[in-house]
């Protein structure tokens, strides 16, 4: 299993007005590439180069994403998934990159302009492809991202509390969280103590042992193992918190030997 790593191309065909009909005007613009787009606010820049005698303007349209606006516009990825950016012709990144008069970029004779680019934070999207379309008439550049699946794991203690000799059962809690429809397998291992395996674990108490097993399911009849596609816990992400339950029990009938007994696991999330 391996960390999943995709590419967002977006392609973008810009229009160059000139404002007088003899006037013989070029514009050409570089990729804007924003690199790797993890959920946080990302921007990024492309270059242009406009030869003009006169005075000119650059306009930028709405794209082709479903629902795009000049303020909103949308890339397009896996099963109709749309990824939110906009264009600006500052480097604040305040002033919108449109088409109508006000938002277009104008200027006189030759120059270097900048496109900035943002893509907003708290996107959380398949993984994939994305492009879109900006155009108005004569030229074009390429915008591209890369998306990375991401995920995080945390956990809470398991505390049997008292052990009597009877059956004893205990929960903890798993917090995972990884982005948009990425899978993932969560998996623990057989803890610290020796001889200890996933099927037959152990706490100790300096030399003493008290098996335990963890379990994936309420009933206590799956084991939850370390090995992806076997014993594993399987999931996909969906770009915010979720809670998976460790069920712990402890096996009645064990020689009670006083102490505190403890035992270390570490889980793992493959994606």
């Amino acid at each position: 299993m391996r960390r999943i790593v995709v590419a967002i191309a977006l392609s973008l065909s810009v229009g160059f007005a000139h404002k007088s009909a003899a006037q013989n005007c070029s514009l050409t613009v570089t990729t804007l590439n924003f690199g790797t787009y993890t959920g946080t606010l990302l921007n990024g820049t492309a270059t242009g180069k406009v030869t003009c005698a006169g005075s000119w303007d650059i306009p930028m349209d709405a794209g082709t994403g479903a629902g795009a606006t000049e303020t909103s516009r949308k890339m397009t990825g896996p099963f109709g998934a749309t990824l939110n950016y906009a264009l600006y012709r500052d480097s604040a990144r305040t002033e919108n990159w449109g088409n109508t008069t006000g938002t277009e970029l104008t200027g006189t004779g030759n120059t270097n302009v900048t496109v900035y680019g943002q893509i907003t934070a708290s996107q959380y999207v398949i993984s994939g492809t994305y492009t879109d379309t900006i155009s108005t008439a004569t030229t074009s550049f390429t915008v591209t991202a890369t998306i990375v699946a991401n995920c995080t794991i945390s956990a809470s203690t398991l505390n049997f509390g008292v052990y009597t000799g009877a059956a004893t059962n205990a929960t903890s809690t798993i917090l995972v969280n990884c982005t948009s429809m990425a899978p993932y397998y969560v998996g623990l291992n057989a803890g610290i103590a020796t001889g200890a395996t996933v099927t037959t674990r152990k706490m100790m108490s300096g030399s003493n042992s008290l098996n335990y097993a963890l379990y994936s399911n309420s009933a206590r009849t799956t084991n939850w193992g370390n090995t992806v596609g076997t014993d594993t816990l399987a999931g996909t992400g969906t770009g915010a918190n979720q809670s998976l339950t460790v069920y712990g029990q402890i096996p009645g009938g064990q020689v009670l030997i006083p102490g505190s007994y403890a035992d270390t696991i570490t889980a793992t999330i493959t994606y």
